[in-house]
Parts: C-alpha cells; sequence; structure tokens
C-alpha cells in the first residue's frame, strides 16, 4: 500500500472517530435533557413508532431518536401508567414507559345512587375537586343524571378529574350501545335516555330484581292512563338520595322530581342504573298492576285496583 494511501485510511479511521466521538456526545447530552410530564400518563396501544407521535401530540418532548432508545430498552406499557416524578431526564422517562405499572384504585358506583353523592364521595376518596367533577361530566356526558353505569371501575393512582370522567363516560357509553345495539339495532342518545328515566325509577322503587318488572308495568300502566307516576323513589334526587320522603316534601317539594304533582316521567333519569333495572325498563311484566305497597317482610304488595290498593295498606298497618 503507497504511502498516500495510507495516509488517506488513516484520516478516514480520524474522522470517524471524530464524528463517533461527537455523536456519543451528542448522544448523552440528549438523554438527559429533562423531559416534563404528569404523574399518571395514558399510553395508548400501537406501535412504538404510534406512541411517541401521540406523546408528541399531547406536549411531550420526544422524537423520532426516542423511537429507536425504546426498541433498545423493551416494549412500552399501554393505559394509565404511575410515572410519579413530574421532571425526568429522558433515560429515566424512557424507562418509565417499559417498566412501570398503574396504582390502581377501586371506585364503585351503587345503582340508584345519585351522581352528586357519587362525585362527593370521589372527590373525598381520591382527592379531587367535586366542581371539576361535575364540569366535565357534563362536558362528556348526554344524560344530566345516569350517564355512568352502576358498576365497579379501576382507576389508577392520580388521575385527575378530566381523565376519570371521560374513562367513566366513555366505558357507560359502550355499555348503554352495545345494548341499545342488540335490543333496538341501534342507539340514539334521546330514546335511551327515557329508558333510563324509566329504569332509574324502577332501581328506587324495587326492593329487589325480581320485583322490577312489576314496577315498570305499573310505571307504563299509570303512564297508559293518564296517572300520575305518585312515586316516593323519584323525590330521591340529587342531595335527597337518602333522604326520607315524607308526606311534608311531598307536598312542599316544587321540583319537577315530584311524581306526585306532575304528570308523566321525570324530564332525566333520578340516578344511577343497573343492568336488571334496564331490562325492566325495557321489558315490563304484563299485568294490570297500578298499585304497590311495602308490606313487614320489605317486598311489595301490588293490585290493579285502588280498592285493593286500600287494603294493602290497611293490612299493613295492622301488621306494624
Amino acid at each position: 500500500m503507497s504511502v498516500s494511501r495510507r495516509t488517506t485510511w488513516k484520516r478516514w479511521i480520524v474522522w470517524a472517530e471524530n464524528i463517533a466521538v461527537v455523536l456519543i456526545i451528542a448522544f448523552a447530552f440528549y438523554t438527559t435533557i429533562p423531559v416534563r410530564t404528569t404523574q399518571t400518563l395514558f399510553i395508548p396501544q400501537g406501535s412504538i413508532n404510534t406512541i411517541i407521535s401521540q406523546l408528541a401530540k399531547k406536549g411531550y418532548a420526544v422524537s423520532v431518536i426516542d423511537s429507536f432508545i425504546l426498541r433498545a430498552m423493551g416494549s412500552p406499557q399501554t393505559g394509565w401508567i404511575f410515572i410519579g416524578n413530574n421532571k425526568l431526564n429522558r433515560i429515566d422517562f424512557l424507562h418509565k414507559l417499559t417498566s412501570s405499572k398503574a396504582m390502581i384504585n377501586k371506585v364503585t358506583l351503587i345503582p340508584g345512587e345519585t351522581s352528586e353523592i357519587f362525585f362527593d364521595t370521589l372527590a373525598k376518596e381520591l382527592k379531587l375537586d367535586p366542581k371539576k367533577l361535575y364540569k366535565y361530566y357534563h362536558e362528556f356526558s348526554p344524560y344530566p343524571e345516569a350517564g355512568i353505569y352502576a358498576d365497579t371501575y379501576y382507576v389508577p393512582y392520580g388521575i385527575k378529574e378530566k381523565h376519570l370522567m371521560h374513562f367513566l363516560v366513555r366505558e357507560s357509553e359502550k355499555k348503554y350501545k352495545a345494548l341499545s345495539e342488540k335490543i333496538y339495532g341501534t342507539y340514539n342518545t334521546k330514546q335511551w335516555q327515557k329508558v333510563l328515566v324509566i329504569a332509574s325509577i324502577i332501581q328506587k322503587e324495587a326492593a329487589n330484581q325480581k320485583e322490577m318488572p312489576l314496577v315498570s308495568s305499573v310505571i307504563y300502566n299509570r303512564l297508559k292512563k293518564g296517572m300520575r307516576l305518585q312515586m316516593d323513589g323519584t323525590l330521591n334526587y340529587g342531595k335527597y338520595s337518602h333522604v326520607k320522603v315524607t308526606p311534608e316534601r311531598i307536598k312542599n317539594d316544587e321540583s319537577i322530581f315530584n311524581t306526585y304533582k306532575h304528570k308523566g316521567l321525570p324530564p332525566s333519569p333520578i340516578g344511577s342504573v343497573s343492568l336488571a333495572a334496564i331490562r325492566a325498563a325495557i321489558r315490563p311484566a304484563k299485568t294490570k298492576h297500578l298499585y304497590f305497597m311495602k308490606n313487614t317482610e320489605g317486598t311489595h304488595n301490588f293490585s290493579d285496583s285502588f280498592r285493593a290498593h286500600r287494603k294493602n295498606v290497611r293490612k299493613a298497618g295492622k301488621k306494624k
């Protein structure tokens, strides 16, 4: 090999070494650049490129380079994960994406409970702002009440009001849509709201699931005859969810939920509903019942006439 060729080759080696050093330094500097984040972070399903792209759209300081780093570190988690710190260097942030697990809180919405009571409970248990929960619920849900299906949900520790409401409403809408399409072949929120209204009254009034289709039949039969529903459960709305309905309350409550004073259904649901209540609202029992009276066993006696109803009332009074 000639001297000139050896000299050229050495120059290339030196250049390559210098470039490698620069790249190493640049990479080391890049990995120490801090990334600001929230304590909890939602990682969408998809390829690593998709995840990085989605994070970038949400304002995180990530780039295509991070896709290559992530591939070397492992597969990112999906769903909500708990990051912990609000500011991490890039390597620690990317490592969190592949290793962090969500800290889960269990929250349960009891059938019949109102959103006002539920949101106050959520605010206390998860240290959230109840006003923001109301705000985002009404922003996401097409229903004033019952927009969250009565069920148990698992949510990550540190989740904020907006994400929590979006998650609960989205999951409920999936259930409502699937049920409606199975029964009606379509999902119309106006039609479904009527189902939820009736289901919410059934949920408040029925002593058990067995009674639900019977209570439903009373509602439909009274509506068909143009009778007022006259059901105490409709007065257990909002903050009155657990307040006993008294004759004074019936007389003085001027709200649209007082079915002793107003004909027809309330304009919106009374509280959350279960699947059994929804089914009963859609498929009431075929009866001529117009009345029901709570008996000493905690269930109800149903009757077709006012005369029979009065008899049940007297019977219950004597046994007390």
